[in-house]
């Protein structure tokens, strides 16, 4: 049973892919479900041979499929080449980043995909500072080698100057756009000489005819050049050191084409190589959870309504830390204190699911819930109770009073509302005198978001008007005084009835700090 337990988490990879917008994320993770043989289609590319037109796309919600844009997390487990992967496709829309930092905390590395034509963007930085903070494996992917970009020694510097990590490049490109010729492998010292889009040729450095200049390819300049600037990075660059990428200290550099599938089967291929497997995690307690521990432990990381529409369900993602899943078993949850029957659990590829036997820790597993479950939620089995750190939550910045259109679907709207609320995107608010409902959120896109998803998962059609920029801050019951209220610092009570300040202004703030002393406001991040 240990040794078995050893194995599985041995061969578990997590991982999130982080990117700015539109630098090809979702395209790369069909690439690697297409890889894995998950599915027969990604976007634009089918694979060889295939005539079914069977596909899983990542971005499964239909607002998601209308802007061709990525705004929730989606989760896909597959198995690749012995091990299991599970792969985390975030939001690349800044207006949802605090999914992704939530998401983030439950992966054990992450690909970072950089567009060669544009270099690191600023949706990138933000999202490489959360994962350097938490000192996991980065791996970089140049992507969209298809099309002329930047220089590879350009791309490569500010990658190490922006973001202050060192680079290794793994292979290095022959040409790029209409003169890509292929790619020069140090990590597998091999050429890929990329000949058509469905015929990739590869040829070992020690190669007889190779050594002889015999190849075609080998006369062009462009060769030669690629040549050139391979060995001096090698020879003037940055060592290869294991021990500097599982602390995040150096990434190790992948060129290649999500949209062509070029370098993308080489690149998934070193990852499983070097990623690491689940990590031991720390407790509130100080207590560290190794993961092949017996019992089983994990935390909720996201809840998504309507993943399945015909079935109205709710599923909370878990993180599996320590131990075995298995179906059917008793774990506590800790913040009631109860028991949970994990009777009905799934795992995903994209919007397609299945029920499991059993999962390990790294593993992502969906829990069908009723209501009783909230992100950040720790499980545990076993007699001793575990905690695991909170989970970030950003402060709203952006709000909007909310109320229905129909009177008659009042049940609808407040159901929707309920719901979506606990989704983590939006954070729900009422007034604390008039019971308005007011939402907050980070970003303006999660409003347009939210209001779809109320027209069109529970019918529920809505009126927002909008409130502006506000400053929310939090308040000590015991401290606060109704009167304290005023038009430029509006007092509401969150979800869970606690009273906040809305703020109209930073000076409104300070005007309340200068004739309140005693009173201590506070924010969530």
């Amino acid at each position: 049973m240990e040794e078995n337990l050893n194995k599985e988490v041995k061969r578990r990879r997590t991982f999130a892919i982080i990117s700015h917008p539109d630098a090809g994320k979702t395209t790369i993770t069909e690439h690697l479900l297409l890889y894995s043989g998950a599915i027969r289609e990604a976007g634009t590319v089918k694979a060889k041979g295939k005539k079914s037109n069977k596909f899983a796309k990542s971005d499964w919600m239909e607002i998601e499929k209308q802007r061709g844009i990525s705004v929730t997390s989606s989760v896909m487990q597959v198995d690749y080449d012995g091990y299991q992967i599970n792969i985390v496709d975030t939001p690349g829309h800044e207006d949802f980043s605090e999914d992704t930092y939530r998401t983030l905390m439950a992966v054990d590395a992450c690909v970072m995909v950089v567009d060669t034509g544009k270099g690191i963007e600023p949706q990138t930085k933000k999202l490489f500072e959360v994962v350097s903070k938490r000192g996991i494996p980065i791996f970089t992917f140049m992507n969209k080698l298809d099309r002329d970009g930047r220089e590879p020694l350009d791309l490569v510097s500010e990658l190490e100057e922006v973001l202050g990590i060192d680079a290794y490049a793994m292979n290095w490109p022959m040409g790029m756009g209409k003169t890509l010729l292929g790619l020069y492998n140090l990590y597998n010292q091999r050429l890929e000489i990329r000949h058509s889009q469905d015929e990739d040729e590869l040829i070992d450095l020690a190669d007889p005819m190779l050594l002889q200049g015999q190849y075609d390819f080998t006369k062009s300049s462009i060769y030669s050049q690629a040549i050139e600037e391979a060995d001096l990075l090698h020879e003037a660059g940055n060592q290869f050191d294991r021990e500097k990428v599982n602390c995040g200290k150096l990434t190790p550099v992948f060129f290649g084409s999500a949209l062509t599938g070029f370098g993308v089967q080489t690149f998934l291929d070193a990852f499983v190589d070097l990623a690491p497997s689940p990590a031991a995690v720390e407790t509130v307690t100080g207590e560290v959870i190794d993961p092949v521990q017996k019992n089983l432990t994990g935390f909720i990381f996201k809840i998504q309504a309507n993943m399945n529409p015909a079935h109205r369900d709710r599923i909370a993602f878990v993180r599996i830390i320590s131990g075995k899943f298995e179906k059917g078993m008793n774990v506590t949850l800790q913040r009631t204190g109860k028991t949970l029957r994990m009777a009905h659990t799934t795992q995903f590829l994209a919007d397609s699911r299945e029920e499991i036997q059993d999962a390990y820790a790294g593993d992502i597993i969906g829990l069908y819930d009723t209501g009783n479950l909230q992100i950040g939620d720790t499980i545990y089995a076993g007699n001793q109770e575990v905690q695991f750190p909170d989970l970030p939550q950003f402060t709203p910045e952006l709000f909007m009073k909310v109320s229905p259109k129909n009177v008659m679907k009042q049940k609808s709207f407040h159901k929707g509302m309920q719901q979506l609320v606990q989704e983590g995107a939006v954070q729900l608010y009422r007034s604390y005198h008039t019971e308005e409902y007011i939402i907050g959120a980070v970003g303006a896109l999660q409003f347009e978001v939210f209001q779809y998803r109320l027209k069109n998962e529970y019918n529920a059609e809505v009126e927002m008007e909008n409130m502006g920029s506000k400053i929310a801050r939090w308040i000590d019951p015991a401290e606060l005084d109704p009167k304290m209220s005023s038009s430029r610092n509006l007092l509401v009570r969150d979800r869970f009835d606690q009273p906040v300040f809305l703020f109209e202004n930073m000076f409104a703030e300070n005007w309340f700090k200068d004739k309140h002393p005693e009173v201590h406001l506070k924010q969530l991040m």
